[in-house]
């Protein structure tokens, strides 16, 4: 198998004088890195617009525009890009600044360029690694997909294995789950994998139709069986002979209804509102509930033996919190969708905003989640989706109930890596130790952590 190249790698280096930028241009070149110079802050602009950088350097103080104008208009463009500052004015107040609006570092000049050659690289390696993660991420979305089903968490592949083996050879299956979980998609698979796959695909939602409906639409009527059956009618059940047919919120279905839909399934027979004869039916049932059936069953609201009937085979689907592995998949699964039903180039999201919503709890599980992405698809108007392109309960941390392990800010004064390492150091605090949940509190990647941990020695007595 061919393996597909990695788009190249460029660095933007920005400064109005041309002996630094022969000097950075020249300490930074590498096999396979473009380096992209701009003597003025305007034409460094144009290069991030039409070549996309991963990495940009920039000078702070330039005519025109600053390089802290630059970097507010490269966070607005793509806020995935990693911006350097340099100036030989250092202070921690616009240090502070600038790490605030996006920066990735702030450097004084004269810069070592030992030191400068290490960061870029550093960041060189993360863009990479990137790039390799939404290549990745591609190859693995096209092979994670099972029936339209998206998910390779172990949850998901218990389920997946549950469907197979069942497909074959079910008569009733009760799936179960949260509202937003997916339980159509399951039965739709389900249906797509029996031997009946060829035959209709019939659906009633139980929570949609008039009580006093409820026995015309699943077993038909004759005319003149009640008033305004002006003909025979065939109901959903004979429509759905010789295949599958799916009863959606079966927990809402009257107690009389069940009693009859009982007698349809212990003898494959319908009786036509009005009518004394009967007649066979060959259909598959896949009934599906939000509701916990059994506490329904002790509490009088649901047949005991429909329920045993239905739940010979029982499908639960977990919910999103249960399979957060999943949702880099599912991301990019629904972006993709979107992208093309808008017809716009969006390859992903940014770091901060993959964070925020690996943070939320998805109380409206995969429907959410869809929903919220349809959304920020629709606002983003670069190519990356950012916190600010998603809908307004997700875009401050006060909006979802997992992001109250948030840092209080920094009461003292002190240089930015000393800021840097109190930080870390309440992070990590915050956390219990744990340098994935403290990576998640910082809103950076794990490897950057661990490379902040070695360069302020606090790599001991912590939790991996």
């Amino acid at each position: 198998m061919s393996m597909i190249a990695s788009p190249a790698l460029s660095v933007l280096i920005i400064d109005d004088n041309p002996k630094s930028l022969e000097l950075l241009s020249t300490a930074l070149a590498r096999p396979g890195l473009e380096i992209l110079i701009a003597s003025d802050a305007e034409q460094g602009l144009e290069l991030v617009y039409n070549k996309h950088p991963q990495i940009v350097l920039t000078d702070l103080v330039m005519p025109h525009l600053s390089g802290m104008d630059v970097l507010e208009r490269i966070m607005e463009f793509d806020p995935s890009t990693d911006v350097i500052l340099m100036t030989a004015h250092y202070s921690t107040e616009t240090a502070v600044e600038a790490i605030k609006k996006g920066a990735s570092d702030y450097l004084n000049k004269p810069i070592s360029l030992a030191a400068l050659r290490e960061r870029v690289g550093k960041l060189i390696e993360e863009a990479r690694r990137q790039q390799r993660s939404i290549q990745l991420e591609g190859e693995l979305l096209a092979s994670s997909e099972f029936e339209g089903i998206v998910g390779r968490s172990p949850v998901m592949c218990e389920m997946l294995r549950q469907i197979r083996r069942v497909a074959p050879h079910y008569r009733t299956v009760l799936i179960t789950g949260e509202t937003g979980t997916g339980k159509d998609l399951v039965a739709r698979a389900l249906h797509r994998l029996s031997p009946v796959s060829a035959g209709r695909y019939v659906v009633l939602n139980c929570s949609a139709v008039v009580e006093t409906l409820f026995e015309s639409e699943l077993f038909g009527h004759v005319k003149g069986a009640f008033t305004g059956a002006t003909h025979d009618k065939a109901g959903l059940f004979e429509h759905a002979h010789g295949g599958t047919m799916f009863l959606d919120e079966i927990g809402d279905m009257p107690l009389a209804t069940q009693a009859k839909l009982l007698r349809v399934l212990q003898d494959q027979e319908v009786q036509r509102v009005g009518s004394l004869s009967t007649r066979k039916v060959n259909v598959r049932v896949i009934a599906a509930t939000n509701h916990n059936l059994r506490a329904a069953v002790a509490e009088k609201r649901f047949r005991e033996d429909l329920y045993y009937r239905l739940s010979m085979v029982e499908i639960q689907v977990p919910r999103l919190a249960e399979r957060k592995e999943d949702l880099p998949l599912l991301e990019r699964h629904f972006i993709a969708r979107f992208a093309t039903q808008y017809k716009k180039e969006i390859r992903g999201l940014t770091h901060r905003a993959q964070v925020r919503l690996s943070l939320h709890a998805w109380p409206g599980n995969v429907r959410e989640l869809e929903n919220v992405l349809g959304h920020a698809c629709m606002m983003a108007m670069g190519d990356t989706i950012d916190i600010q392109d998603l809908p307004a309960y997700l875009r401050s941390p006060g909006g979802h109930e997992e992001s109250r392990q948030t840092l209080e800010p920094a009461t003292e004064v002190g240089t930015l890596a000393e800021q840097e390492r109190n930080l870390i150091i309440r992070a990590l605090e915050t956390a219990g130790g744990n340098q994935s949940q403290a990576a998640r509190i910082l809103r950076i990647g794990r490897d950057a952590l661990r490379y902040k941990l070695k360069k302020h020695n606090l790599e001991t007595n912590v939790v991996t």
